[in-house]
């Protein structure tokens, strides 16, 4: 039935958590920063950045209400660049990307593929599915994360956030791929864990939306899907794609 499927990545494919507050990851970050002569301590690093990103989200369009997933994605390297600059140090990009993701590493308590998910993935493949990706994600971090859980061979084409300025569930991202890639809208199916994001933006672009309710999921009223699930299956998900339910 479907020759397309579209996976989100966090809280679909990939379990990952992140802790940014703690007080020994800006301890450690601001040692690392003065290695290259920016020199901080760990509460005014922390304020810092966290100013930096609210600028840098200011004016943006807000896309929810509810706080998750609210803004427009910013580059997460640019505000490195920006840290390393407010102390008078001018560090190319890949300083910035480096220490962005020395910071990824530092705050990520977990970070795995759900049970059975690589398998789905190359049984779509080997049954001649198209799989694409669509992912609210920081480049820096995704496009890594992916490769060193060995499943960014299975996708023909990624298109991660912050590479925009726009996400899902903004119907422009959905476009951007069907328009790239020349998807069929008729025969390819979203597969998320956000009711927001990933369905009614999928369905606004009219795809077919199969939604698995996760650790990850936001709580809220999943009313658009044309497939949902209560708990992470990937068994079922694969029954789903390959049109193998009753």
């Amino acid at each position: 039935m479907y020759d397309t499927c579209i996976f989100d990545l966090y809280g679909t494919l990939i379990d990952i958590h992140t802790e940014e507050d703690r007080i020994e990851i800006w301890e450690k970050l601001a040692l690392f920063l003065g290695y290259y002569g920016a020199f901080y301590c760990a509460e005014e690093l922390r304020k810092v950045y966290y100013e930096m990103v609210e600028n840098m989200q200011r004016g943006k369009v807000l896309l929810r209400k509810d706080g998750h997933e609210s803004y427009p994605e910013i580059q997460i390297e640019q505000v490195f660049l920006k840290i390393f600059r407010y102390k008078q140090v001018q560090a190319d990009k890949m300083a910035a990307i480096y220490t962005g993701q020395f910071f990824r590493v530092l705050s990520t308590d977990r970070i795995g593929l759900y049970k059975g998910a690589k398998e789905l993935l190359e049984q779509l493949v080997k049954a001649g599915k198209q799989l694409y990706l669509l992912s609210n994600a920081q480049r820096i971090f995704a496009e890594y994360e992916m490769k060193a859980l060995g499943i960014d061979s299975y996708f023909k084409g990624i298109l991660i956030s912050s590479d925009f300025d726009y996400k899902k569930p903004d119907i422009r991202f959905f476009e951007k791929l069907i328009k790239k890639y020349r998807i069929s809208k008729d025969t390819a199916i979203m597969i998320g864990n956000d009711g927001i994001c990933d369905i009614v933006g999928a369905k606004r672009a009219g795809l077919h939306t199969l939604y698995v309710h996760s650790n990850l999921s936001p709580e809220e009223d999943v009313l658009e899907a044309d497939y949902v699930l209560n708990e992470m299956d990937m068994e079922k998900i694969g029954e789903i794609l390959l049109g193998k339910t009753g």
